[in-house]
């Protein structure tokens, strides 16, 4: 016990390179345990090799690790001189390729024996991790036997992350600390979707006890990452990286500096996929923010646990029964924020106090605007938009915004191509940007010369707003043939309903889409009216029974929803009569060219008071029209030039004034049962790190099958099956 390994010499002929990789390995999954201060930690990460297992043999070294790790405590080991080798790194200013060389090696050997511990669990408590060390165990003198080592190693991974500056030569040890995270917090694939006091998350927790000024420079490090989108050193002197044409998307580590331990049964590292995406460096930057950000702790307590953020003794911790939500300083700093070329004085007493996140919103904006394609990056501007009040204000004082709206515009249109999350992420960013009023005036002045993606019509000099319009009203088409999906119509018809106000000069096209919108929810709405009306007649004179009557209710609500969409689509309608009719003379066009559609609801009682606007307008327009009218055709031209010329006239005589719907966004309580599962969704499916899809609990899957990822949900629309933890308010 505590033996040095007789280790070949570096000098010795006789000692080959393989066999002593083979020896080294072997004893780092054997049962006889090293102390933490022998000699055999420095000769593991430092040794060179170039040693390539296939599969079978990695999952043997694993399984005799997970075998014998209870006694000999060798992944602890490894983790603690993991961090001695990142300390090391950041204390030496300029360290040479070897230091580096080291670290890389020592923190990929942890992050495959780590990844399978994880995965492969024997109970609910993680025990088999046994991140301590025995009681023992002799001890070197600069640690102490109650360390904590999953916060010693991730203090080191994040103040390396957090303090020193991307480089060719520090690149792939980015990259693989990155991955050693993503691997480290994957213990949240083995809870169940909504948080509970049980769930065991060692290396998450350990990240959130971090200092605050430490946090704010691993933020602010993850988005420089993702901004910057450094591209892999293919020129580097210290390495190279490539993929095995036998095994596409596997990394191999060539170099003359540095060892390659290559332990890569399960695809462990490839290239991302994801669109939008431009470095393997920026995306797992990306995906570690986000977890990191939306990660609450659940625990039972009379208090809630607050952060080291600040001192005060506010806490933002929400209450789930027993339990708390700890508070996330991560989340915090995104939240507060502020633009690197702006001081602004806090003036409303709202003064963040601790270390302020300064970040260039410019590069920032543009770098969402040319990703907004790919899952997360919509993820990160909706949590920014939502929760950082300085970049809201930011994005809606640029006078290009067709930056941000022209990509999810996009996105939207292909809504057969995107997942129902997706859609619904883009809807609710829409959502809360047409809160503020200067947004949905700014986009009506901003003119598109063309839009090549849009393929149904021909869209020259249509203005942004217009274009909204357009695709908001395609998304609700899409939805009632496809997803049928509730909060995806509230969505959409709340967005437009707030742009209403302010239309100014809505196109042709996107007014008689608007038109038609009404005309096809009626549609809807009367093919449900006449089935329950038929219900109705065959249940007369025949008794009632329980199988019977649910069918009849879901028609009764069903009935109900759509009677709210028909409403809510008047209501928008109104409000540009009302607020905007003399600037939107297509829209009176589109109500008059279609006028019948709306005939058949004057007398229903929810409809009556503002269809009575609407055929104010009718009788106005109708009687300047027939006014006009000659024995000659009647073209489209003359009846919209005598439109224009009397909507100069227009003064709202006869108008009934209803309050101006204002849709607010909010999110719900508890957020991270929606965010949690989704993101993990996007890390399995974009870095490529498979998992053992039997061990995952945190949401359901299919089973392996000829698609893209072997991580997609059961459920057609919602992550577990469920509506997003979302709700769409109407201010009274």
């Amino acid at each position: 016990m505590g033996a040095v390994p007789s280790t070949p010499r570096w000098g010795s002929s006789a000692a080959r390179p393989l066999e002593t990789a083979e020896y080294l390995i072997g004893t780092f999954v054997g049962d006889e345990s090293f102390p933490v201060s022998s000699d055999y930690w420095q000769k593991l990460p430092d040794l060179p090799l170039s040693l390539q297992w296939p599969p079978d043999r990695v999952q043997q070294a694993c399984e005799a690790l997970a075998q014998n790790n209870y006694k000999t405590r060798h992944l602890a080991k490894l983790l603690i001189h993991l961090a001695w080798c990142l300390q090391e790194a950041i204390s030496t200013s300029g360290a040479p390729s070897l230091v580096y060389g080291k670290a890389v090696n020592a923190v990929y050997i942890s992050s495959v024996f780590l990844k399978y511990l994880i995965e492969n669990p024997k109970s609910d408590k993680m025990e088999e991790l046994y991140l301590s060390l025995d009681e023992s165990e002799p001890m070197p003198t600069d640690i102490t036997r109650d360390l904590n080592i999953e916060d010693f190693v991730m203090c080191s991974v994040l103040t390396f992350i957090g303090s020193i500056d991307v480089s060719p030569d520090t690149y792939l040890l980015h990259l693989e600390l990155l991955n050693f995270m993503l691997i480290a917090m994957s213990t949240q694939l083995l809870s169940g979707p909504s948080p509970g006091p049980e769930d065991v998350n060692p290396f998450l927790d350990a990240a959130m006890s971090q200092e605050s000024s430490l946090v704010v420079l691993v933020v602010r490090r993850l988005l420089l990452n993702y901004i910057t989108g450094h591209s892999i050193p293919l020129n580097s002197a210290s390495y190279s990286i490539f993929s095995e044409g036998s095994q596409p998307g596997v990394i191999q580590r060539v170099s003359s500096a540095a060892a390659n331990f290559m332990l890569l049964p399960f695809n462990f590292l490839i290239s991302s996929t994801g669109e939008g995406s431009r470095s393997l460096l920026a995306d797992c930057s990306l995906h570690v923010l986000l977890i990191l950000t939306h990660y609450h702790k659940c625990v039972v307590g009379n208090e809630p646990i607050t952060d080291k953020t600040n001192d005060t003794t506010t806490s933002n911790s929400l209450l789930k029964g027993s339990g708390y939500f700890s508070d996330n300083p991560y989340c915090k700093a995104l939240e507060h924020a502020t633009d690197v070329e702006f001081d602004r004085v806090d003036t409303e007493g709202n003064a963040h106090s601790g270390p302020i996140l300064r970040l260039p919103f410019a590069s920032l904006f543009d770098t969402l605007g040319m990703c907004l394609t790919d899952e997360a990056a919509a993820l990160l501007l909706y949590s920014l938009l939502q929760g950082n009040p300085d970049f809201l204000e930011y994005v809606l004082v640029r006078t290009d915004l067709d930056t941000l709206l022209m990509p999810i515009l996009e996105a939207l249109y292909d809504a057969p191509k995107r997942t129902s999350n997706q859609i619904y992420m883009l809807l609710i960013i829409l959502l809360i940007l047409s809160q503020d009023s200067s947004f949905n005036a700014s986009i009506h002045k901003l003119i598109l010369p063309t839009v090549p993606w849009y393929k149904e019509r021909l869209l020259h000099q249509t203005s942004l707003g217009s274009l909204m319009v357009i695709t908001l009203i395609r998304t609700v088409q899409y939805n009632l043939s496809k997803l049928r999906d509730v909060y995806l119509h509230t969505t959409c018809l709340a967005t437009l309903a707030n742009m209403a106000p302010h239309v100014h000069r809505l196109s042709a096209y996107a007014s008689q889409r608007l038109v038609s919108l009404f005309d096809m929810l009626s549609r809807k709405y009367n093919k449900l009216a006449e089935v329950r009306n038929n219900q109705m007649t065959l249940a007369k004179g025949n008794s009632i029974e329980d199988d019977t009557l649910e069918p009849f209710l879901l028609q009764s609500t069903e009935i109900h929803i759509y009677t709210d969409f028909l409403r809510l689509v008047l209501e928008i309608l109104n409000a540009i009569l009302t607020y905007a009719l003399p600037r939107n003379p297509e829209v009176v066009y589109a109500i008059m060219h279609r006028q019948e559609v709306f005939q058949p609801f004057r007398n229903h009682p929810r409809f009556n008071e503002l269809l009575e606007n609407i055929y104010t307008v009718l009788d106005f327009f109708n009687s300047r029209v027939d006014a006009q009218r000659t024995d000659g055709e009647w073209s489209v031209e003359k009846v919209l030039q005598v439109i224009i010329i009397n909507c100069r006239s227009w003064r709202g005589e006869g108008m009934k004034m209803f309050t101006q719907l204002r849709f607010t966004y909010e999110q719900e309580s508890n957020p991270e049962e929606f965010f949690i599962p989704y993101l993990w969704q996007l890390v399995l499916s974009r870095c490529g790190i498979s998992f053992n899809p039997g061990a995952i609990n945190l949401f359901p899957i299919d089973q392996p099958s000829d698609k893209q990822s072997d991580y997609e949900v059961v459920s057609d629309n919602h992550v577990n099956g469920e509506v997003p933890k979302h709700a769409v308010f109407l201010d009274p």
